[in-house]
């Protein structure tokens, strides 16, 4: 071997922790490109402290609230239940965006995902407007609707009413924060989620208890804190997408109607809002089944379900770099390649889950005590974290290979599979098992665990299948 030769360099791949801290930093790697693993590495991890964040917040929330007693903290839950219906329009905004941005960086074509960025926007700034109004006008008779006792509805009618008021805010920080993601941008939504939900976190209890010069607002203080912190977000978001420093920028000459580009996204974009809201809205009839076993059902269902968040908002980042890797992948004609980072992210789920539910299984008394010692509400919270937690092997597969066939733009398959799995199979069980069979709760968090196993068995076999690979978007 010549000198010459024996002097040139060899490039490696950099070591795990140099992965790390450059997915924390924020990485300018083409994922189309990088080995998958990495790749999988450098989108997932600022995803999943995304919603660490998320989870660390919706903890906190229910802490301070826990404290107020059990009405308050089913007020908190019967509203939480109703935002599924915010959550599910968010979330199937996002599909949309998702799939068309990250195709088109796929396919260096950065312009055209601006373009896309800004139609999305525009969707979910009218959607917003419209869920608020709606909101603020009949927070009562939601409430009621949903089975809230009169001193809930008395209590809670505010706390509702802000919630869900606040929709414009939360539909733009998902919407927003999955254009970053798709577009490979992922440490710049995990820092803007960091941002809201620190506002969030601080302001939270100062206007709960009236801390300093804050007024005592009691469980509506919860949402006012909520709402600033969104808001606070949002500001954040369109000051980084429109600076110049991201992989996608917002000029002038992206904005205005394009109805081309408008008529696809709200084509995947219907579709995924219908299946978030099959998705989501199977909470509302879960609680709804739970409301006739009183509030401190309620109560223990809404802590254990709070406790599971905290594990599966995670899990849900790594199913978000799925579905980014997917989309751009596809837009490079690198299918199998997508394919191959699906399952090493759904590996890397099912590792984490796996761990986190066997911490459940065995401190269950211990987590649930944390927020509350009602020693009613404490029973109700640990069969639901225990049971719940069962399922968590399947969980891991099963939340990265939906949100796969949603970064393909195939949201039919998902949405018929959450359809059969959740309407089908999950809400006619939990009902038969609560009250024909006598299960009481327990029955509703037994069907919980058996429907997500099932539906993501029912994914794997339809993904390997492959037709999500001819997807057009």
């Amino acid at each position: 071997m010549s000198q010459a030769a024996a002097t040139v360099p060899v490039q490696s791949t950099p070591g795990l922790w140099a992965t790390l801290r450059e997915a924390v930093k924020g990485s300018h790697q083409d994922y189309t490109q990088a080995p998958v693993g990495r790749a999988v590495i450098l989108l997932a991890v600022p995803m999943v402290l995304e919603m660490l964040m998320e989870s660390v917040f919706a903890v906190a929330d229910i802490f301070f609230v826990g404290r107020l007693g059990a009405d308050a903290v089913a007020t908190v839950g019967i509203t939480e239940s109703l935002m599924t219906i915010v959550y599910a329009v968010a979330m199937g905004l996002s599909i949309g965006a998702t799939a068309t941005v990250s195709r088109r960086i796929g396919e260096k074509n950065p312009d055209a995902a601006a373009r896309a960025a800004v139609q999305s926007i525009l969707v979910g700034v009218l959607a917003g407007v419209v869920v608020g109004a709606v909101a603020i006008a009949t927070a009562p008779t939601l409430l009621r609707t949903m089975g809230a006792s009169p001193e809930v509805v008395r209590t809670g009618a505010n706390f509702t009413r802000v919630m869900v008021g606040a929709s414009g805010s939360v539909l733009l920080l998902f919407l927003i924060n999955a254009i970053f993601r798709a577009a490979g941008d992922a440490a710049i939504a995990m820092r803007v989620l960091w941002f809201a939900n620190a506002v969030n976190i601080v302001l939270g209890p100062c206007l709960i208890f009236g801390i300093g010069p804050f007024p005592e607002m009691g469980v509506t203080g919860a949402a006012v804190g909520t709402a600033v912190g969104r808001t606070s977000g949002v500001v954040y978001q369109l000051y980084r997408i429109t600076r110049g420093d991201s992989r996608i920028v917002l000029r002038r000459a992206h904005f205005g109607l394009d109805g081309r580009v408008m008529a696809s996204i709200l084509k995947m974009s219907g579709v995924g809002i219908f299946q978030n809201f099959i998705a989501t809205a199977s909470w509302l009839g879960l609680v709804r089944i739970l409301t006739g076993f009183g509030s401190v059902a309620v109560a223990g269902n809404t802590i254990g379900i709070r406790i599971i968040m905290f594990a599966l908002l995670p899990a849900f980042g790594v199913s978000n770099a799925a579905a980014t890797l997917v989309g751009q992948n596809l837009g490079a004609r690198r299918p199998d390649r997508a394919e191959a980072a699906v399952w090493r992210a759904g590996l890397y789920n099912t590792y984490c889950l796996g761990t986190i539910g066997l911490i459940f299984l065995l401190f269950a008394p211990q987590l649930i005590g944390i927020f509350s010692s009602d020693p009613e509400v404490v029973p109700y919270g640990v069969r639901c974290l225990r049971i719940v937690a069962v399922g968590f092997l399947f969980y891991g597969y099963g939340m990265v290979l939906t949100q796969a066939f949603n970064g393909a733009g195939d949201t039919r398959t998902p949405t018929l599979i959450y359809l059969v799995c959740l309407w089908m199979l999950e809400l006619p069980l939990a009902w038969v098992l609560a009250y024909p069979l006598g299960f009481g709760p327990t029955g509703v968090f037994i069907a919980v665990s058996a429907a997500f196993s099932v539906l993501a068995v029912v994914s794997g076999f339809l993904f390997r299948l492959g037709w999500w690979k001819m997807k057009r978007v």
